[in-house]
């Protein structure tokens, strides 16, 4: 593993700064602690700043030569709204608010790369620093891009990288295409008309309807789409009647639907909307539909992905960097991979074996409340973040 040096030195006070953030959890949009420490630390290395982008957001500028060319470097700030199981020193200190994505790893990655960068200006161009807040449901890379940073700040193409428990650190994954699905909700009511459950031929029963709409959308996904295509549909709550004699008089289906393409996406959605109009038509009912589209499919271009891969390689052996298999997370760097080419990463956390004593009983997943980041990949994160800055912004490369 070729680390770089004065990065592995500089990793006890990253990893001090790391612990910081995560005991300081803040939610989409409310990121005011977390920006102020990275513009503190930006502006304490010499890098100039621009904040309030996506509200909170913040961009540090690390400019050298005369080239015109610019890449861009992504890392989320933001923490999830759920309580942590850990005890240990750093654990969150806000009730009902926890780092358990990482993304106190993601920031401190990225300044420590920051700092190396503002002092060891080895490439021709400019490095884009993007502190992105709201990754968590509020789509902060779209806020960002809303707010002009791809006019502010142009760059040739932009990368991210989040952690990924389970795998062994030191180890890296990038692959070209779809890494990461759409992320969209439905909400489903169905208007019947009430009556007594001992006389139904006197009311319209929306629950019946529901049961055969449940079924229906499975069909969706095995004879509509082709069978090569991703997709999901998960109807994950029912909400009708308030008593066992009472036929209500409406049924509400709320669930997720997930695809790796917007054509998948687009085909479900108008089979779910005429599947359920009709059959509520059918038996004398009618339906309200609201299908409501978050975050577009994650879909890393085949050169940026390959010189991803090239970099990691150059760092920890061809044998170190793996395919990422796609999984139906979602995730909104996805907004700005529709805006430039770029490349959606992976680098391994471990199996958790890595967490202090007062760590919590469960697994060391993702939205785990046991979960913690392994300080370890701080300066392999940040190495491989430097390294792709300067071979993107070589000479060499056009």
């Amino acid at each position: 593993m070729k680390l770089i040096e004065a990065i592995a030195q500089q990793s006890p006070t990253i990893a001090a700064l790391r612990r910081d953030i995560h005991a300081h959890p803040e939610l989409c949009f409310q990121e005011v602690r977390t920006a102020d420490v990275v513009a503190a630390k930006l502006t304490e290395w010499g890098i100039p700043v621009h904040r309030g982008l996506g509200t909170t957001g913040v961009v540090g500028i690390v400019k050298q030569g005369q080239s015109s060319r610019a890449i861009g470097l992504r890392a989320d700030m933001d923490a999830l709204p759920m309580q942590e199981a850990n005890t240990f020193a750093h654990a969150s200190q806000t009730a009902g608010k926890m780092h358990a994505c990482g993304h106190d790893g993601h920031t401190a990655m990225l300044l420590a790369a920051a700092q190396y960068l503002s002092t060891h200006r080895h490439f021709d161009g400019t490095v884009y620093l993007i502190f992105q807040p709201a990754e968590e449901g509020g789509g902060g890379a779209r806020e960002m891009i809303k707010d002009g940073l791809f006019e502010q700040f142009p760059m040739d193409a932009v990368f991210g990288l989040h952690n990924w428990p389970g795998a062994e650190v030191g180890k890296f994954a990038a692959s070209a295409g779809p890494v990461m699905a759409s992320s969209n909700e439905f909400k489903i009511t169905i208007h019947g008309k009430g009556g007594h459950a001992a006389l139904p031929h006197n009311a319209l029963d929306p629950v019946p309807v529901a049961c055969q709409l449940v079924q229906g959308f499975q069909t969706i996904i095995s004879r509509n789409k082709k069978p090569i295509d991703a997709g999901v549909i998960s109807v994950t709550m029912i909400h009708t009647g308030e008593a066992t004699n009472v036929i209500p008089n409406s049924c509400e289906l709320q669930g997720t639907v997930r695809t790796f393409s917007l054509e998948v996406l687009d085909l479900i959605e108008q089979r779910m909307q005429a599947m359920t109009e009709q059959l509520c038509a059918a038996f004398d009912m009618r339906a309200d539909f609201e299908f409501k589209r978050n975050y577009p499919p994650t879909i890393n271009s085949a050169r940026e992905a390959e010189f991803c891969r090239r970099v990691m390689a150059s760092i920890v052996g061809e044998s170190g960097v793996q395919v990422q298999e796609p999984t139906m997370g979602a995730e909104d760097f996805s907004f700005m991979l529709q805006a430039k080419p770029g490349c959606y990463a992976f680098i391994s956390n471990g199996d958790g074996a890595h967490r202090e004593i007062g760590h919590g009983g469960g697994p060391c997943m993702l939205h785990n409340p046991s979960y913690d980041f392994n300080d370890a990949l701080l300066p392999l994160g940040a190495t491989y973040w430097v390294r792709l800055a300067e071979q993107w912004l070589s000479p060499e490369i056009v």
